[in-house]
């Protein structure tokens, strides 16, 4: 009975809300103890009852039933005990859960059996019969009640040796050998229950010690992972109230380790404001709830810093299977956050300029034409295109054009502010979307300001560049228009910017999309145009200017489908360009030159324009060999006539490939010179045999005004140094061709000479006249005239004569009704009351007059009708 008092006390020192005495883990664990040993004091009970029984001593013991049958009933609370802790010894694992469940009874039966055996011990041997055996019962007595009492509170050697000696020395020293061998038989129960007890002991230090080394390599484990910086770990009462967590936490938390402890555990986390709370609701849920969380992000309470961190927990419980808190581990998500978003950034913007890229500024654009409903809103798309910015990577290089594609962006955000997105699709392509702005002159003026901003020169790498800015705008005014097709249209927009000669801008119209719809019918035409064989060549006569022989034809491709329609050369050949398909195309009209050369002989070349894609093409050296072989002629009866287009980028690849051009044996000339970037120092590098001067340059040469003259002599001299041979397209009149000879030019090519031809008729004019031609048209150049049926009265000499206009041109006019006027003559022509014309006549056939006026006139004027011309003459004298 002591030890179950000290089995109470110990156990009930300090009991957790809502948990009683019976279910305390220490309680729980000594009264499995004390099952497991029971059997030891049901054997030396069963043989005190029988001692009792049948040795002399104790008179009429069977005759009180009273005592023997307290003592059975004693003896039955002992078995039931004893096969328990059996129970428990043997399968441990399944009997601690249904021992636990009747440790009450356990308990019961425990004190309930030892009261009653005590009792009837008692009982039994208050008998006073004046034998000599009395004294021996005494310490039969007590050694009972001792063993019971040790059993009980599994107590140490010392309460076994005392139980013995008492036992030993009483029986052996007083009673009579009966009880000396009862006492030896308790003193071996003794025995073998201090044996027991002692294995338990060192088995119970033995694990004692390998948890407290496993604790304490799990510890240093824990702190190592600690100061590494790898996580954290804490722990929280039944309240949700931190009993602990890591130093490291606390330091970062700039907050001791002690203060923290007894705080809850929410207090380390901030709360988040205005963002997605679904985390922290988790979180508090999983406390409240005792379930466990596994890697929820929260902010850190941390002050002046933004800290994230990852938290799980899972609820703990005692042996008995009562919640005793949370307890978890934590990581530091703050770098892995600083990636997400800069992986975010990279994924999101542009790299070089800041702004959005093209799918994010493709998301703004799909958010901007639908609000949250899903309803179609207002909104307007700009597309930027920069000018002249190729140039600028060509001449000074990448690093060059990515400072100015930083300070274009910073320029056109700085406008379009916060009134819309600006996003860099690649290259030199921009978007700019705008919500809301539908209003013409609204995106008209932010256009507007792009572009005056964008032709101010930009300072790179202290050079002054200028580039410009075509610039498309298209408009959903809240009509349902996708993003694709604003996109699309905005394209289309920019398109037609271009074409109206950059640095504009334009608006979307339908008529856009209509021609788009004609190029990409054209485009798909002229896929098959090749096999239809739709397409053919026609060939201009090219005349030595001395000789005016022909020394060979400039082959030109025409198309006429089959329908019967004629596509222009300057429609489809830029769809040609932009579709690649000039390639296909381009061979085809080499190996048709190379044709059409063995039919013209062995004196005449064919020349033929070689587009920037075909230069690039590595293959065309090889397909001029395989189309000169085929036709079996001279390689230099072959010319390839290259824009200065193509060599503005001095790449070597460039350089090579007018090496290997060269080492084929064909011609190169070069075509529209000085219409374009002229490089001159690039004629040192690349072989040219001739120059083709522009028409551009050669039309009205003649006119004593105009400068073109000295720029052909100029030509023409730079030539000649370089040993080349020049030839002047596009001459049309006696007087130019006079001028270009006089000037030295080597070949003429114009309708002044022929139009372009069939080969038939190429091979005819050859057949005719020996390959000589006979310059046939004007003598100058005719300026624009307009056709008119108007009654003019011409004054000459003192007479007035009746006239009428036929056509007329700003310096002068054709007249009927006048016959065989001398040339030279003066006239003044009346074309109404107040407007008078000083003329000469040039020339006179019949009845009609050619006139020179003495001045330039206004034929914009002149052709309007009489009430209108009379509005300008009012407005005049105003």
């Amino acid at each position: 009975m002591g030890g179950q008092r000290n089995i109470v006390r110990s156990a009930a020192g300090d009991l957790p809300d809502g948990e009683s005495l019976l279910e305390t883990p220490a309680f729980v664990t000594r009264m499995m103890r004390v099952t497991q040993v029971w059997h030891y004091v049901l054997i030396a009970r069963v043989l005190a009852f029988f001692s009792f029984a049948f040795f002399p001593g104790v008179e009429g013991f069977f005759g009180r039933p009273s005592e023997w049958l307290v003592m059975v009933a004693g003896l039955c609370c002992d078995l039931a005990l004893t096969l328990l802790g059996q129970i428990s010894r043997l399968n441990r694992p399944s009997a601690g859960p249904w021992l636990r469940r009747w440790i009450g009874a356990c308990f019961a039966l425990l004190v309930i059996g030892t009261m009653l055996n005590s009792a009837a011990t008692f009982a039994a041997v208050a008998v006073q019969d004046g034998r000599i055996y009395y004294f021996a019962f005494p310490a039969v007595k007590l050694g009972l009640v001792l063993v019971a009492a040790s059993a009980a509170a599994i107590a140490r050697p010392a309460l076994f040796a005392v139980t013995g000696a008492m036992v030993l020395g009483g029986a052996v020293g007083i009673a009579s050998w009966p009880f000396g061998v009862a006492g030896l038989v308790f003193l071996c129960l003794l025995i073998a229950m201090l044996r027991e007890d002692v294995r338990h002991q060192r088995r119970v230090t033995r694990a004692s010690r390998h948890a407290i080394s496993e604790q304490q390599r799990a510890l240093g484990l824990m702190r190592d992972f600690e100061r590494a910086g790898r996580g954290w770990f804490w722990e929280t009462d039944r309240g949700g109230h931190l009993v602990y967590i890591s130093p490291t936490v606390a330091a970062k938390l700039g907050v001791a380790q002690s203060d923290l402890l007894g705080r809850p555990f929410t207090d380390i986390i901030r709360k988040r404001v205005g963002n997605d709370e679904s985390e922290e609701r988790t979180l508090g849920f999983s406390l409240s709830s005792r379930t466990p969380f596994n890697e929820l992000t929260v902010r850190a309470a941390v002050p002046g810093e933004e800290r994230w961190w990852s938290i799980s927990g899972h609820p703990i419980s005692n042996e008995l299977g009562n919640f005793q808190g949370f307890r978890g581990s934590g990581t530091d998500l703050t770098e892995q956050k600083r990636s997400e978003r800069e992986i975010n950034q990279l994924a999101r913007y542009d790299t070089l300029t800041g702004l959005a890229n093209r799918l994010h500024i493709t998301d703004l654009l799909e958010r901007a034409l639908r609000n949250h409903m899903g309803q179609a809103q207002p909104c307007a798309l700009l597309l930027m295109d920069l000018d002249r910015f190729k140039a600028v990577n060509d001449t000074m290089g990448h690093p060059a054009g990515d400072q100015l594609l930083q300070q274009v962006a910073g320029r056109v955000t700085q406008i379009v502010g916060d009134k819309g997105q600006v996003g860099r699709l690649g290259g030199d392509e921009f978007q700019i979307v705008l919500p809301q702005i539908v209003q013409t002159e609204k995106l008209a003026g932010i256009a507007n300001a792009i572009i005056l901003s964008l032709a101010k020169p930009f300072a790179i790498e202290g050079e002054q560049v200028r580039i410009g800015s075509s610039i498309g705008i298209a408009v959903s005014e809240g009509d349902g228009v996708n993003s694709s097709a604003l996109v699309r249209n905005s394209d289309l927009a920019l398109y037609a910017a271009k074409d109206a000669g950059r640095g504009v801008y334009r608006f979307y119209a339908d008529a856009m999309h209509n021609q788009a719809s004609e190029r990409k019918a054209i485009e798909d035409a002229l896929r098959d145009a090749l096999a239809k064989e739709e397409l053919k060549l026609l060939y201009q006569p090219i005349v030595d200017v001395g000789s005016e022989h022909v020394s060979g034809f400039e082959a030109l491709i025409r198309w006429q489908r089959d329908e019967g329609d004629v596509v222009s050369p300057s429609k489809f050949i830029p769809i040609a360009e932009e579709s690649n398909l000039i390639v296909p195309i381009g061979e085809w009209i080499i190996r048709s030159a190379c044709d059409a050369i063995a039919k013209l002989g062995a004196g005449y070349r064919v020349a033929v324009n070689v587009s920037p894609r075909q230069f690039a093409n590595e293959k065309l050296p090889v397909t001029i060999l395989n189309a000169v072989a085929a036709a079996g002629i001279r390689p230099d009866q072959l010319e390839l006539e290259i824009t200065e287009g193509v060599f503005l980028d001095e790449s070597p690849e460039n350089l090579e490939m007018f090496q290997k051009l060269k080492r084929t044996g064909v011609r190169l000339a070069l075509d529209d010179f000085g219409t374009g970037y002229s490089a001159l120092g690039y004629l040192k590098k690349a072989p040219f045999d001739k120059i083709k001067i522009d028409q551009s340059f050669v039309l009205g040469a003649a006119d004593k005004n105009s400068m073109n003259a000295a720029i052909i002599s100029s030509i023409v001299g730079l030539a000649t140094a370089l040993n080349m041979e020049t030839t002047a397209e596009g001459v049309e009149t006696h007087d130019d061709l006079a001028l270009i000879r006089g000037l030295g030019c080597s070949h003429v090519q114009g309708y002044i000479y022929g139009k372009p031809m069939t080969l038939g008729e190429a091979l005819a004019i050859l057949a005719e006249g020996g390959g000589r031609v006979v310059a046939q048209g004007f003598k100058s150049a005719r300026e624009q005239r307009v056709r008119t049926f108007r009654t003019v009265q011409v004054a000459s000499g003192g007479y007035r004569y009746d006239a009428i206009i036929r056509n007329l041109s700003s310096r002068g006019a054709l007249i009927e009704g006048l016959w065989n006027v001398p040339e030279g003559t003066a006239l003044v022509i009346a074309l109404g009351t107040d407007m008078r014309i000083e003329a000469e006549a040039r020339w006179s056939e019949g009845n009609r007059v050619g006139v020179q006026f003495a001045e330039a006139i206004d034929i914009a004027e002149l052709t309007v009708p009489p009430k209108r011309a009379a509005r300008l003459r009012i407005d005049r004298a105003a």
